[in-house]
């Protein structure tokens, strides 16, 4: 990948890396749906002034078919089923259901993409990430009880539509603005939601710390996130974007042990190694087959011309 692909994951790794413990403290006093329609109501609320000032929406003329299509796909269907989800399983565990993208990208380039069809170096480096996010996070698989399989089940789903919504955003809408793209489904997801929000509102105002973990929620892990990752589909394409799904479990771990004060294990350093050594296999380029020069054939001599009409009938001589 390009330098500015490498620094726009970084990005999204840490606005990625840290919704797993904002949406376990909103869940505190809020219900899922609230909690999904409070971030897709900030996002919109404070992109769509910027969006309408420099022109964004404009662009989506044409496109909303699809716009809707990834309002479902990218926001409302994986953030609910995500919500959901961790009532009943841990954020470990959740996160490492959702690196399943990139692997379900692969599957999807199959059929729909050609040009994201991972070659056996690719898919090493897939597998090794993948490894390195359950060393990482752990093995936490709980008693395995009905409820937990339920929510693991929830969190695979939203992992398989954020890797549908990923491709769709590289086959359809890679050429429109990302500000108008955020915009565009931010929007149409608040409207979508809107009954379900309201319906399960709470009778008292949420406390300070459910209130401003949805402000972050809102803020930074959708509006923010959604810019710069739509930014890094268009240029580095869905698989190598998808790598987020690695990388940002691994620096909601760091910031436990930077932060927190929460222990660091060798599993977890050695998690580390194993997806940047993923990434970095997953995103390289393979090395051209050199070709061989053309082969030059040696110039032929052919006899002298005959010198008059009766030598012409003479045999030519050869060397």
């Amino acid at each position: 990948m390009k330098r500015q692909a490498w620094v726009l994951l970084a990005a999204m790794s840490v606005l990625w890396g840290i919704p797993y413990l904002f949406i376990k403290i909103a869940l505190t006093e809020l219900s899922p749906p609230v909690v999904v329609l409070g971030r897709t109501l900030i996002a919109v609320l404070v992109l769509l002034p910027l969006a309408y000032r420099r022109g964004a929406l404009g662009a989506l003329r044409g496109k909303w078919t699809a716009i809707g299509a990834l309002s479902l796909l990218h926001v409302v269907a994986p953030q609910l089923l995500i919500t959901y989800g961790e009532i009943h399983i841990s954020s470990s565990l959740t996160a490492l259901l959702l690196a399943s993208q990139p692997l379900l990208i692969a599957v999807l380039a199959l059929r729909f993409d050609a040009s994201e069809r991972a070659g056996s170096r690719k898919l090493l480096g897939l597998f090794v990430g993948l490894v390195g996010v359950a060393a990482v996070v752990g093995f936490d698989l709980g008693g395995g009880d009905r409820l937990e399989l339920v929510g693991a089940g929830l969190v695979l789903l939203a992992g398989a539509s954020y890797a549908g919504a990923t491709t769709l955003v590289k086959k359809k809408l890679s050429d429109v603005p990302p500000l108008g793209v955020v915009v565009g489904t931010t929007g149409i997801a608040s409207v979508l939601l809107l009954p379900a929000g309201l319906l399960a509102a709470p009778t008292t105002l949420p406390g300070l710390d459910a209130s401003a973990a949805v402000l972050a929620l809102g803020l930074l892990s959708t509006a923010l996130a959604f810019l710069v990752y739509y930014k890094l589909i268009a240029l580095a394409g869905a698989g190598s974007a998808a790598l987020v799904s690695y990388t940002s479990p691994a620096v909601a771990v760091l910031l436990g042990v930077l932060l927190l004060a929460e222990p660091l294990t060798p599993a977890t350093i050695i998690g580390f190694a194993l997806i940047l050594l993923g990434s970095w296999l997953a995103t390289r380029k393979p090395t051209p087959i050199p070709t061989a020069p053309p082969t030059t054939t040696a110039p032929s001599v052919t006899a002298p011309a005959p010198a008059s009409a009766s030598a012409s009938r003479q045999p030519a001589l050869t060397r």
